[in-house]
């Protein structure tokens, strides 16, 4: 035993007997209690981490076949994204089994050896505190920095876990970011623990997609936090069949239960008129909470078409692919307050229907006004105050929904279209299309065919 290793065994000796403080952390500390008193880890041993076969672990992969093939495409944006820096990234079922792993070929033996590799057992209760099996205790984001394992020959390792779940808001998994690199800094992996939350919300999103596909899918800005996102989803009567572990938190606040069947209209004011229809893909929406001032920003996704074939499988990856980002941090996520002031209600209609009439005319501000019988600037400041979003902002969201329609429903050629919804040219189109949506005109449109 190293000196080091040595230090570290009196160390927690001291901080788990009471003769030392407790490291500050007390997510980290509550896993040393547990692994000295409850699982009785010994944290001298240099025994290696266990590592199933290839045959013992299939069982494990057949059984969260769906969360691996969801997660790839996350893994591997992330992995190409760290790459550089050596780290090795996890993906563990809910047991603590790594069942993949994005990681160099060339290193896989040092891997190996540290157990951070496919087959790799972490749950807490055989290794004590580390990034997996302490984030499957906790149920939280979980950063273990090299010294807070509480095993001695874990002191080298840097790893931060966050949790998965389904679109039932069960628990299925952790993800990982795991360093050997005995020289990285505390600081420096608090910053890959947050890629790593930011990554584990987006397989969580596209877990909710696939999982209700063929319904009405709601991103939903969530109320007094302007970096968190929720999602809901609605049958066609608009009642609420699913929501994810956040929209459960925000609606259980609320005192509703998503096993009540309760309509989308008994939370949020009604606006069946700016809903989507079928087949339209994403739509950008505001809805306000009942008795609530703030109007939230919302994306709304029609439920895919059950008769759709795709010719190619990234098809389905673009049908589940994450919004919650764009949403949170996107030019029309900012949430907007609904003061006293905002346009009369028979006169916001009147405009609505002048910008739905005139999409490929001239709608600039002045005329909005002149429809409203306001000056300028005073009905672009009513206007935010009713829509919760600039007079601008609006028409560029009415004509790409409209785009939007005339893609599903027609064959015309991208270029008449960007023309008949007020745009100048295709490439300006393309452009702000792509913002709003996601998708190119074209993606979207094979996507609807």
């Amino acid at each position: 035993m190293t000196k080091a290793e040595h230090n570290h065994v009196e160390k927690v000796f001291a901080a788990v007997g009471g003769h030392d403080k407790p490291p500050a952390d007390g997510i980290v500390f509550g896993s040393w209690i547990r692994s000295a008193t409850t699982y009785k880890i010994d944290l001298e041993s240099n025994r290696p981490p266990q590592i199933f076969t290839a045959a013992e672990l299939r069982c494990f992969q057949d059984a969260a076949s769906r969360l691996i093939e969801i997660a790839r495409i996350e893994l591997d944006h992330l992995y190409n994204y760290l790459r550089p820096t050596r780290y090795v990234i996890l993906l563990s079922d809910r047991n603590g089994t790594v069942i993949d792993c994005r990681g160099e070929a060339s290193e896989a033996a040092q891997y190996k050896y540290w157990g951070v590799w496919m087959g790799g057992v972490w749950a807490e209760d055989v290794e004590g505190t580390n990034g997996i099996g302490t984030c499957i205790t906790v149920q939280l984001p979980v950063t273990v920095h090299r010294s807070q394992h509480f095993r001695a020959r874990h002191i080298s390792l840097s790893c931060s876990g966050a949790p998965i779940f389904d679109g039932n808001s069960e628990f299925i998994g952790i993800l990982d970011v795991s360093s050997i690199d005995p020289q990285l800094s505390e600081h420096a992996h608090a910053l890959t623990g947050a890629l790593t939350v930011a990554t584990a919300r987006a397989i969580e999103e596209r877990m909710f997609r696939d999982q209700f596909r063929r319904e009405w899918i709601i991103a939903v800005k969530e109320p007094d936090n302007d970096s968190s996102a929720m999602l809901l989803s609605v049958d066609g009567e608009r009642r609420i069949v699913g929501a994810d572990r956040i929209g459960r938190l925000v609606l259980a606040r609320w005192g509703h239960r998503v096993d009540c069947g309760v309509s989308l209209w008994t939370i949020f004011e009604r606006i069946e008129e700016s809903f989507p229809r079928k087949g339209w893909g994403d739509i950008w929406i505001q809805l306000k909470p009942v008795g609530a001032q703030e109007s939230l920003p919302a994306i709304v996704t029609s439920p895919e078409n059950p008769s759709l074939r795709w010719s190619q499988p990234q098809g389905q990856y673009l049908r589940i692919r994450p919004r919650l980002d764009a949403l949170v941090n996107g030019p029309y996520g900012a949430t907007s307050v609904l003061l006293r002031g905002g346009l009369p209600p028979a006169t916001l209609r009147r405009v609505r229907e002048f910008v739905d009439a005139h999409l490929a005319g001239n709608l600039d501000t002045e005329a909005l006004a002149a429809t409203a019988g306001l000056s300028p600037f005073h009905f672009a400041r009513a206007f935010k105050k009713s829509e919760g979003a600039t007079p601008h902002r609006f028409v560029l969201q009415r004509r790409i929904a409209k785009a939007q329609e005339l893609l599903s429903g027609s064959d015309n050629p991208i270029s008449e279209i960007a023309l008949a919804v007020g745009f100048a040219d295709q490439s300006h189109f393309t452009r702000r299309f792509s913002e709003l949506v996601g998708l190119s005109p074209g993606q979207f449109r094979k996507l609807q065919s």
